[in-house]
């Protein structure tokens, strides 16, 4: 067994009594830096643009680029970092400080002022060596323990430099980044496969919505042309009427402890408390503010066409951007209606501004839009079916994702007790 000393530090504890522990500056090849902070013209094409939503899963995920820079812009950013393989990004400010990613492949891009770069020292300290020490919980509770806050959570990279890590010889890095490798490439493997479990669930959930809602339960029914592109055919005893028509546009009054409603991507339509406080830009002042009672409807009229469509649980108010309505049909049938045409893109095919991935659904859109509608009863039991497929397939989704949850956790910790020195690599 190896004799052991300690740390010094908290979240290290014991490390192996020949190993070092050192500020993270001290084993870098220049000091940590980042992006530029000025916001640059996203254009269609060009140098690609990352911020901290490409951070995902230890890799860049170039499919959640902000978008593409001009050359001009790219040789601006260039005079303070240029990306080279093997650097290590991490998120420094807003809701996913911390997450980390390496640079793997030799490409062309440039980075966001969210981003914090590390260039390790090779001479002292393997790149994916202290790529695993700053995903470690020995590191990690550092990150939080340095955390300030302002709008959001955030981390200054002098902060950052003084942070420790420990550090074996380079002949026992390599023997641990080795066995990492191994290991964790096991658990994403399965980590995989699982997210993909999950990406099929949701999928089968929305083809169940958009199918009912424009098909009906019976599939022997009578079909004719409903006259609405995306629809097709529908039962032949449905109406098709025009939402000025079933559907009535709210304003109500704020009242002096409401708290402030948000119409989630999911579809959760509560107060922002009930889910999360940060990630959210606040108004200074609450020009225009509406009231929303439990059970209305609620459309947002930037984000609907990604599904932000939904019933609200909770009384408050909420900017203008929401659109609450009301209707003598089935509210959760006309809800249900909506998403569909979300997740089917009708709305994004039916946008006609310049802003990326938008599409503005205001009351005089939804007002214009054409709705199948069946017989109330024929709608109540439509709700009622969809309503217990989701209900499954959620509580499936539910116990993958703590699978998913249980594996990130033993990762995790594999990862600290190797860069910890607390478990030796076993000799093969």
């Amino acid at each position: 067994m190896r004799v052991m000393k300690d740390s010094g530090v908290e979240y290290i504890g014991l490390v192996p009594s020949n190993w070092s522990i050192l500020k993270t500056i001290y084993v870098l090849d220049m000091p940590i830096t980042d992006g530029p902070h000025t916001t640059p013209e996203l254009l269609d094409s060009g140098i690609p643009f990352i911020s901290a939503e490409a951070i995902s899963t230890g890799k860049i995920d170039f499919n959640h680029m902000r978008g593409y820079v001009s050359e001009d812009f790219y040789r601006i950013c260039c005079l303070k970092y240029i990306p080279r393989k093997n650097d290590i990004y991490m998120v420094k400010s807003g809701a996913t400080t911390g997450r980390v990613a390496m640079v793997e492949i030799d490409e062309t891009f440039t980075i966001w002022s969210p981003l914090a770069v590390f260039r390790a020292n090779e001479n002292k300290v393997l790149s994916r060596f202290l790529f695993y020490s700053i995903q470690s919980p020995s590191y990690t509770r550092q990150v939080e323990h340095g955390w300030s806050f302002g709008t959001q959570q955030n981390i200054g990279m002098r902060v950052l430099e003084r942070l420790k890590i420990c550090l074996p010889t380079i002949e026992e890095q390599f023997s641990i980044v080795d066995f990492l490798d191994a290991k964790c490439a096991e658990i994403d493997a399965l980590t995989t496969d699982i997210q993909t479990q999950i990406d099929t669930l949701e999928q089968y959930k929305r083809s169940v919505i958009t199918e009912t809602v424009t098909k009906g339960l019976n599939p022997d029914a009578e079909m004719k042309d409903s006259g609405i592109q995306w629809i097709g055919d529908m039962p032949a005893h449905w109406g098709v009427i025009r939402g000025k028509y079933i559907l009535r546009y709210m304003q109500k009054p704020v009242r002096e402890n409401d708290g402030v409603i948000t119409c989630f991507r999911d579809g959760e339509v509560t107060l922002r408390s009930n889910r999360r406080e940060d990630g959210f830009t606040m108004s200074d002042k609450e020009i225009g503010y509406q009231g929303i009672d439990v059970d209305d409807l609620v459309i947002h009229g930037m984000d609907g066409f990604a599904g932000a469509i939904g019933i609200s649980d909770s009384r408050g108010k909420a900017s203008p951007v929401l659109n609450v309505l009301d209707t003598d049909q089935c509210k959760r049938y006309i809800m249900y209606y909506l998403r569909s045409m979300a997740y089917s893109d009708v709305f994004l095919a039916l946008a006609t501004g310049i802003r990326v991935r938008s599409c503005d659904l205001r009351w005089n859109k939804l007002a214009e839009l054409s709705y199948p509608v069946p017989p109330l009863d024929e709608q109540n039991a439509i709700v009622k079916h969809i309503d217990s497929v989701l209900s499954k397939a959620d509580a499936v989704i539910a116990d993958k994702k703590a699978q998913l949850a249980t594996l990130d956790e033993y990762k995790k910790s594999l990862i600290f007790e190797y860069v910890t020195g607390k478990k030796e690599v076993p000799v093969s």
